[in-house]
């Protein structure tokens, strides 16, 4: 019903010159309220007189299959950090984090490890009988749930931390797995101890229990925005046990909310299938983080003549073809209280939908269905874009861009052997047209560094070959700086993503020259990651650190069929190290 609204309304609009742009606007944002994915052109190019070119544009922008997702609120969890004995919670479950060594026991079948031994005296020696039974070890991923009386939680659950627990990676597996046990059990009230924490530093417990706060929040989330039925899940509070109490415990909590809920915002980006997400609504939700933190955030959307004004003839030559315009997006954000001491880019890929033009994506392994993910940079991009504006660091200039379009076949698309001029002037000669995030990063990369920025790092889900050579969990960084490297490693160990740096080899650029232009698009199949990110290093000022991010692998996660968000924690962390 809503879709035959729009077009009744639109074609109201573009029929009569009663209707002003004003109240088109009005008109629009009535009915937008029914539906957080509404969306529609006019939110973002300029008044069309012609009626004829109006009504096309609107059917080319009106969603496919009448789908809308529907409004589900992410779950709210309260989190709380107590200093309180493990056996006096009360509540639904009791989840213990025990290494393999916690597991210890002596000749007579009891713990060594104290939290644990105190546990198992309250029941009677339940909880190491039962271990036993359930041939728990502590490893890794092991988890088990018991229902023994004795307590005041209604049940106790063991979750597996492996060897030795020193990592953010494992203390979020570890809230990982108490949200699937509360899930399971549709428990509302859950407590969390580690069976050794008495060898974690001051800082390292409050990175603990950031760590797992973030873990529950996100094992529990399920995007269920596009099933006509979903299950609410029931858990309500989460109390952190034994990791210290006060202020400074109190700011982590809220920082990991804070970065939870951007990874939340970003998995849905990439999950909304491409009849919804297009580059017009990405431009939207893009101007909503900054309209939502418009204290520190201002809003740039672009349009294809504004786009040709600046000479962007790489991305355009991409969003030729499809029906549904491009929109470059550029968000900034101004820290309170003063200047910033240095400016950052973060460049997002952004294909809402990528067919692979006239090299369509064919054949097996072609994964043509799940191209709505190559906009995985761009949610990367405003993940983190929100997660900033929450959090409002100091000293940090830092600007968001995203060249959000579409690669289709038409009549009018880009062809194999046409040659394309980027916005600093090189020219491209298109030898594939499945090669086209590379062609909107140039210009993109080109715009970051004419905003007077000192470090980019873009990210995008550019090549195939990057998982074939580290699969689907490390996501492949290139950089001709070793202190980027360093500064993004380092946050990439915080935050607990993979990343694995791969060698600029400028040898290689040999394969990308082309015979009529400045180069080609793609070299030869061997080095296929190098070669890209060797294309990108030709619109990046000299001047600026650069870093590139290939995340194809790990911005999917096959086994659940769903976005992972991955990225996101990352750029948050590097944006705070930048700040002062």
């Amino acid at each position: 019903m809503a879709a035959i609204v729009v077009s009744v309304a639109t074609t109201l609009v573009a029929s009569s010159p009663r209707y002003s742009s004003s109240t088109t606007s009005l008109l629009f944002t009535k009915l937008r309220s029914s539906s957080p994915f509404l969306r529609f052109s006019l939110a973002v190019t300029p008044f069309c007189s012609r009626k004829r070119r109006l009504m096309a544009h609107t059917l080319a922008q009106a969603n496919l299959g009448l789908t809308y997702p529907a409004g589900i609120e992410a779950p709210k969890i309260s989190f709380a950090a107590k200093d309180i004995d493990a056996t006096e919670w009360k509540g639904d479950i009791l989840a213990v984090g025990v290494t393999e060594k916690d597991l210890a026991k002596d000749e007579n079948s009891k713990f060594q490890n104290s939290i644990l031994k105190k546990l198992d005296s309250q029941l009677g020696g339940l909880l190491a009988e039962a271990s036993s039974e359930e041939d728990f070890t502590g490893k890794a991923g092991q988890s088990t749930v018991l229902r023994l009386p004795g307590l005041g939680s209604k049940r106790v659950g063991l979750i597996g931390l492996g060897q030795s627990v020193s990592t953010p990676a494992a203390f979020r597996g570890l809230g990982e797995a108490v949200a699937a046990a509360a899930k399971s059990t549709q428990a509302s009230d859950v407590a969390i101890v580690l069976a050794s924490s008495e060898g974690l530093s001051a800082e390292s417990k409050l990175n603990s229990a950031t760590a797992i706060a973030s873990g529950t929040v996100l094992g529990l989330y399920e995007d269920n925005r596009y099933k006509s039925e979903s299950k609410k899940p029931a858990l309500k509070s989460v109390d952190i046990l034994g990791l210290g109490t006060g202020p400074e415990l109190e700011k982590k909590l809220k920082f990991a909310e804070a970065v939870s809920s951007a990874v939340i915002f970003g998995r849905e980006l990439v999950n909304s299938p491409a009849n919804v997400l297009t580059p017009a609504v990405l431009a939207e939700e893009a101007s909503k983080i900054a309209s939502l933190y418009s204290d520190v955030f201002s809003a740039k959307i672009l349009n294809a003549e504004q786009c040709k004004e600046l000479k962007m003839g790489s991305y355009l030559g991409v969003a030729a073809a499809s029906a549904n315009p491009p929109h470059f997006i550029h968000l900034c954000y101004k820290p309170p209280g003063g200047p910033a001491k240095v400016k950052l880019a973060l460049v997002g890929k952004g294909l809402t939908f990528d067919s692979g033009g006239y090299n369509i994506k064919t054949g097996p392994g072609c994964s043509i269905e799940l191209m709505k993910f190559d906009m995985g940079g761009s949610a990367a991009v405003l993940g983190a874009a929100k997660a900033i504006g929450q959090i409002k660091p100091s000293g940090v200039e830092v600007h968001f861009i995203v060249a959000a379009c579409e690669n289709m076949i038409s009549g009018t698309g880009m062809r194999p052997g046409d040659i394309v001029t980027a916005s600093n002037g090189k020219t491209i000669e298109v030898n594939n047209t499945d090669a086209e995030g590379r062609l909107t990063l140039a210009d993109a990369l080109v715009y970051a560094c004419n905003q007077g920025v000192e470090k980019i790092v873009d990210l995008a889900t550019l090549t195939g070959a990057c998982v074939v050579a580290l699969g689907p969990s490390i996501a492949g960084i290139f950089t001709p700086s070793d202190d980027l490297a360093k500064e993004v490693i380092a946050a990439s160990e915080a935050s607990g993503e993979k990343l694995w740096r791969l060698p600029l080899e400028e040898s290689y650029w040999e394969s990308m020259k082309s015979g009529v232009a400045d180069m080609v698009n793609t070299g030869g199949r061997p080095g296929g990651a190098i070669t890209a990110a060797l294309f990108l290093k030709q619109f990046v000022d000299e001047k600026v650190q650069w870093m590139h991010i290939d995340l194809a692998g790990p911005v999917w996660n096959d086994k659940k069929r769903a976005a992972t968000g991955f990225g996101i924690s990352t750029l948050v962390e590097w944006v705070l190290k930048n700040s002062s």
